[in-house]
């Protein structure tokens, strides 16, 4: 349909799970991407997604950076802006889990939890908002959870950034909608990716599932699809708002 012909999307931590999912729909539907990953060890998975995206006949980039670093983020957007030109798109979708009892948590476990997850889009935002202002018009995507909606326990930290999120994507929408901006979260469940891989076997997918109306885990690409939406021109007239793509978990 390429709903997103001729756009330029960024996405953090995409060399695997929902981000690589979303840089694919996005490649798919004509968007040019260029995508974030941190480690050394995903370096291989992330040309192995540049491969697969320019065959697709579309522009890809990879770019080494951590979103949870300021300085690195604004390298990171001069660098794309450079190479592709603009920015119109960006999906916050770099995470992290380091879940724990509150009684047992760490500081150093709970400061890592928040850099990640919140301070990242705030990171990531602050940057591509200025040529999205300067264009009149772009999309933030960022990466909440249902957890962030419901709380869970041994997910203290986790929980809070993923709500810090959604009250960031709420502020963010009423300060640039004059500008034609939005900015809304998707908050997903349980998603079939490496970090959930402990609980899709056996006896405890049983017992989450059965939380599930839909009775299934999502994959990648539901929650891609979901961004596709926002991205898009679907989803023109949607701004500060959390779709949860959860199975009907929150109920």
């Amino acid at each position: 349909m390429n709903l997103l012909s001729g756009k330029v999307a960024i996405v953090t931590g995409a060399a695997r799970g929902i981000g690589e999912a979303v840089a694919l729909k996005f490649a798919q539907e004509g968007a040019h991407v260029a995508f974030t990953y941190v480690s050394d060890g995903s370096r291989d998975k992330a040309n192995a997604l540049v491969e697969k995206i320019t065959a697709m006949g579309v522009k890809a980039k990879a770019y080494q950076s951590n979103a949870a670093d300021f300085n690195a983020c604004e390298t990171f957007v001069n660098d794309v802006i450079a190479e592709f030109g603009q920015v119109d798109i960006c999906v916050n979708n770099a995470g992290i889990s380091k879940d724990n009892l509150l009684l047992r948590m760490s500081v150093e476990q709970w400061n890592e939890v928040i850099q990640v997850n919140l301070n990242s889009v705030f990171n990531m935002t602050k940057q591509v908002i200025k040529p999205m202002m300067k264009a009149k018009s772009g999309s933030i995507i960022n990466m909440s959870s249902v957890i962030g909606e419901m709380g869970n326990a041994g997910q203290a930290s986790y929980a809070a950034s993923k709500a810090g999120v959604i009250g960031f994507t709420k502020s963010v929408a009423k300060e640039l909608g004059s500008r034609n901006i939005r900015c809304n979260a998707v908050a997903p469940g349980f998603v079939e990716t490496d970090m959930t891989s402990y609980l899709q076997d056996g006896n405890s997918a049983d017992k989450y599932k059965s939380l599930i109306p839909l009775g299934r885990f999502a994959s990648a690409e539901d929650i891609a699809n979901v961004c596709l939406f926002l991205a898009s021109d679907m989803g023109s007239y949607v701004t500060g708002q959390t779709i949860s793509a959860c199975g009907g978990m929150n109920i």
